[in-house]
């Protein structure tokens, strides 16, 4: 019975220890204030957050937790009457949230206008879009949109759709690049700038005067249907781009069903709202905003950069600290010394207020960051002197020993070396002649045994790629200047990026110019195969090219005599690829920076590495867009058809930038009109000197305007109205040897490509001297052309 007793009470003894123990210590982590609810089904829920009765959230911060017949329950903003909000996460560090609505429809249009917000809370709580973390996503066709918020433009982007023949949109074309989903064809995205609620959101048709858009395409096509969203950065990638654009273009009850299943993540910054904004540099919250929001004593408070009409303010834990900083006592300290090594301390560690510190233990020395890395001094010593005695032994005793080895291992290295690198080339080597055969469409396989360069040679000629040798760098590498052995002065062209496009390119331009010789294109002297991407060597243009004579920064630049004669070459070298070649080949990059001029400045037609074949018995080829912007054929940029009637639009913008020497990427006019459309349209109103060169003017005299209407006949907007590359060849030669043009077959009516040209001279008095004008070619060479080139 005694003992009995005696146990009991020793019992009592150590709880009461116990519960001592328990107070004294840190209380344990709070995330919401007592006999309040803090999750709701899988989400926590911290405060200012709250649920339940107003004494559990400040105000305008508080949550609804649905449970009528969902689960886990939802968790919704507010009182559940902004709309189909639900919030998915809530974040103290850096004060942001996550919020999920349901469907395709969050926002909410009357008409062509609507607006997006996340309901009517109550003041106290400030809520906006996180920057960098969404973006405004569109789709449709022909349709632009935009986000506004206070009349001022957050976001906006354009969507486009080209028909096809049967009348049905091609649908949407999937973008480039690692975070890009839509590319503008049938959808369209583009990143947001972070502001305060609400939104204001408008879409309207977009008009475009271009050939085959139309202004009311998206009433033609009932079943499409516009989309406006605001979503998390990288949502449509998440398997739900498909439901997207099968709801915007099918709209069947299947995918109708599918798209209101969608959940629609929106990432939001929010803060604590404060009656009275105050601006400082320093975004330290004034004393009395800090005692009234930030509670915890280890806690700091910052206001809120992206909300300036108003006062909004956060709070976070000290570095040290964790927990709520909302609550008093809610930031603790993290106790790095009971999980040392989680912060690389292997030593004594002692804990301060909101940090610790870490040692060796007295009488160690050495890292404490490392497993054992604290040793004892006397130990340290006797360990160093021992090893030293050792090394110094070793190395009298095997010092020949390790020499031979030494020199052994680098020779063995250095052969292993060479064998590695003579391995790689060969196969290189093998690779490329196989992909260079298969391109060489004729039988004449020869070609590429003789044109072939060792990498020895190449390598030598340009002193190891030496800077001091390079000419420049294009857009498909950069140009060295070398001397072969047999002295002949050569340009190499070296790729600078190792890409699968980049080999294909080079392999490309070896096959077609190996099969060209005219006196107008650059000339391929050989090719070095024994590289991933092969080496190119053509005949050395030593005066520059188009661009450099053309827009050097001296008043005066080519004579208009030498500018007519180098379009009349580079039509001479782009009709031979149409027209004179076996298989007919499409150069797709004709601009200044690509003609060479020798010392004589006779033109030499450079870069094939853009070219395509065209079969003979094909009006042309689809293919992926490919050339310079201001250059590109409009047609083929927007329906991706190749054809060589592209040429011709490049060599008239060509002969635009010869007549204004003015850069069509670069030129605007004063109503943001591009430089083909603004020449067109004073062509039209007969104000072209306006335009021109100076220089063009003083010495081009009536030429000038035979060459302008001809260059409009070649940038028509329909690639059917525009003249074949043999017949500008013709235009061109017969305005050289009689300086007089015969433009009454190319030009019947210029008086619409953009505008009315309004300019009928050219074409009258090209009919009145058809006659008198001699010919440049046979009756028997124009009765061939007129059957092989129909008009």
């Amino acid at each position: 019975m005694v003992t009995s007793s005696v146990s009991i009470a020793a019992a009592a003894l150590v709880l009461l220890i116990s519960a001592k123990a328990v107070a004294a210590g840190d209380p344990p982590m709070m995330i919401g204030l007592p006999g309040c609810d803090t999750s709701c089904g899988d989400v926590s829920v911290p405060y200012p957050f709250g649920m339940g009765p107003s004494r559990c959230y400040r105000p305008g911060f508080k949550l609804t937790c649905d449970n009528d017949g969902s689960k886990p329950p939802r968790l919704l903003l507010g009182d559940g009457s902004a709309g189909t909000f639900e919030v998915d996460r809530i974040s103290l560090d850096n004060s942001w949230m996550r919020v999920v609505s349901h469907g395709l429809q969050a926002i909410n249009m009357s008409g062509r206008s609507g607006r997006w917000s996340l309901g009517e809370t109550a003041g106290g709580v400030m809520y906006f879009l996180r920057p960098r973390s969404n973006e405004f996503i569109l789709t449709g066709c022909n349709v632009q949109a935009m986000l506004l918020r206070k009349g001022n433009l957050v976001s906006g982007c354009a969507s486009f759709c080209p028909p096809l023949s049967d009348r049905r949109f091609a649908g949407y074309v999937p973008g480039h690049g690692p975070n890009s989903t839509c590319s503008n064809i049938g959808c369209c995205q583009s990143s947001i700038i972070g502001n305060s609620m609400p939104y204001g959101v408008s879409y309207d048709v977009y008009v475009n005067g271009l050939k085959g858009i139309q202004r009311n395409d998206t009433k033609r096509y009932t079943t499409v249907k516009n989309v406006l969203l605001i979503a998390k950065v990288g949502w449509l990638k998440e398997n739900n781009l498909k439901v997207v654009m099968k709801f915007t273009y099918k709209n069947s009850s299947n995918w109708r069903r599918k798209a209101d299943q969608l959940r629609v993540p929106v990432v939001l910054q929010w803060a604590v709202a404060h009656d009275v904004p105050v601006y400082n540099f320093s975004r330290k919250c004034p004393y009395d905003v800090k005692r009234s929001i930030c509670k915890s004593t280890n806690s700091k408070c910052k206001d809120d950069k992206y909300c300036k009409d108003r006062g909004a303010y956060s709070c976070q834990c000290k570095k040290g600290y964790e927990g709520n900083p909302y609550l008093t006592g809610g930031c603790q300290d993290i106790k790095e010394c009971e999980q040392k090594e989680k912060y690389d301390c292997y030593g004594d560690c002692e804990e301060l207020p909101g940090s610790f510190r870490c040692r060796c233990p007295a009488g160690t020395h050495g890292n404490y960051t490392l497993p054992g890395g604290c040793v004892h001094k006397g130990m340290m010593i006797t360990s160093l002197t021992s090893n030293l005695r050792l090394i110094i032994g070793l190395s009298v005793a095997s010092g020949p020993c390790i020499l031979l080895l030494v020199l052994g291992a680098l020779l063995i290295t250095r052969a292993l070396k060479q064998r590695k690198a003579d391995a790689l080339r060969w196969k290189f080597f093998s690779q490329n002649r196989g992909q260079l055969l298969k391109q060489l469409v004729s039988h004449r396989a020869d070609i590429g045994e003789r044109m072939i360069i060792s990498l020895e040679e190449l390598v030598k000629a340009t002193n190891n790629f030496d800077q001091t040798r390079r000419l420049g760098e294009g857009g498909h590498g950069t140009v060295y200047k070398g001397i072969l052995s047999d002295l002949h002065v050569v340009a190499i062209k070296k790729s600078n990026i190792v890409v699968k496009r980049e080999i294909d390119e080079f392999i490309n331009e070896v096959a077609i110019l190996s099969q060209i010789n005219h006196r107008n294109i650059v000339r391929l002297r050989g090719c070095c195969l024994e590289t991933e991407v092969p080496l190119l060597a053509y005949e050395f243009i030593s005066n520059g090219t188009l661009s450099d004579h053309l827009h050097r920064p001296e008043p005066g630049s080519l004579p208009w005599k030498d500018r007519l004669r180098i379009t009349s070459e580079i039509s001479k070298a782009l009709a031979y690829l149409h027209s004179a070649v076996s298989v007919p080949v499409i150069h797709r990059d004709i601009k200044p920076s690509n003609i060479l001029l020798d010392d004589a400045l006779t033109a030499k037609v450079s870069d094939f590495g853009a070219s395509r074949y065209i079969q003979v018995d094909q009006a042309g080829t689809t293919t992926a867009v490919q050339g310079t912007i201001g250059y590109l054929d409009p047609m083929y940029y927007y329906n991706g058809r190749l054809t060589e009637s592209s040429d011709v639009y490049s060599f008239g913008v060509l002969l635009v930038e010869l007549l204004t020497r003015r850069k069509p990427s670069l030129y605007r006019s004063t109503e943001g009109d591009g430089l083909v459309m603004q020449f067109v349209a004073l062509l039209a109103e007969g104000n072209l000197p306006e335009i021109l060169d100076p220089q063009v003017v003083e010495e081009g005299g009536s030429e000038v305007n035979e060459v302008a209407t001809l260059a409009v006949a070649c940038v028509k907007l329909g690639a059917e109205e525009r003249p074949t590359m043999r017949q500008v060849e013709m235009a061109l030669e017969a305005l050289q040897a009689t300086k007089e043009i015969v433009l009454a077959d190319l030009v019947e009516e210029i008086d619409e490509v953009y505008v009315a040209t309004g300019y009928p001279s050219t074409s009258q008095q090209a009919k009145k001297k058809q006659k008198e004008t001699s010919r440049c070619y046979s009756q028997e060479e124009e009765f061939l052309l007129s059957a092989t080139f129909p008009r």
